[in-house]
């Protein structure tokens, strides 16, 4: 009972210190910063985020998306993974029922996982379709040329499938805008490709 006061207790003590440094980092950004960082992202680590459901969550991001679930920690927070990372996905509940309207705040867009092929996209349409999850895009937008499938998860949280991104190597060269090709089907993505060099 004590350890779980203590866990309790840190919690709200980091709370805390999140809400201080939220507003503290609205007021003490610079419009410009100083000197090349050394921060050099080597690959996207792990999102994690709140929930209304968290079994409802863990269902849609297992039995859909396909993660495995490895853990779940003392104060809820269930960690999901893909690959040989311990975790990609990290959910926990929130104090919310549900999300709070577009126009109540700032959001985040979505997060995008990349498949194989065409062809594993074309499938994933078919099981969200038959599976009633929304699907708010498909085709091809525009910068990247990636040909994807954005879809909704049980908070309205959006998420991409997505294949074939254009890779820019060391001297920075990008795909003309008039190549894009933007589209709104995975059919006319695949029957419309973009040139494999620029």
């Amino acid at each position: 009972m004590a350890h779980q006061a203590e866990v309790t207790d840190h919690e709200s003590q980091r709370r805390a210190r999140r809400v201080a440094a939220t507003r503290l980092a609205t007021q003490v950004h610079p419009d410009s910063y100083t000197g090349t960082s050394p921060i050099k992202v080597k690959k996207l680590g792990h999102l994690t985020f709140q929930v209304s459901d968290v079994e409802r969550s863990v269902r849609f991001w297992t039995q859909v998306m396909g993660f495995k679930e490895v853990e779940r920690n003392e104060n809820g927070a269930v960690f999901l993974r893909f690959g040989p990372d311990h975790h990609s996905i990290a959910i926990a509940k929130g104090k919310a029922d549900r999300r709070a309207p577009a126009e109540d705040g700032l959001r985040t867009g979505h997060l995008a996982f990349e498949v194989e092929d065409t062809d594993a996209l074309l499938a994933a349409r078919d099981y969200l379709k038959r599976n009633g999850i929304p699907i708010v895009f498909q085709g091809r937008k525009g910068a990247g040329c990636n040909i994807s499938l954005h879809f909704m998860d049980p908070d309205g949280y959006e998420f991409e499938l997505y294949c074939n991104l254009d890779q820019i190597d060391e001297t920075g060269r990008k795909r003309p805008a008039e190549q894009f090709h933007r589209v709104q089907t995975l059919e006319d993505a695949i029957d419309n490709p973009v040139p494999n060099t620029w």
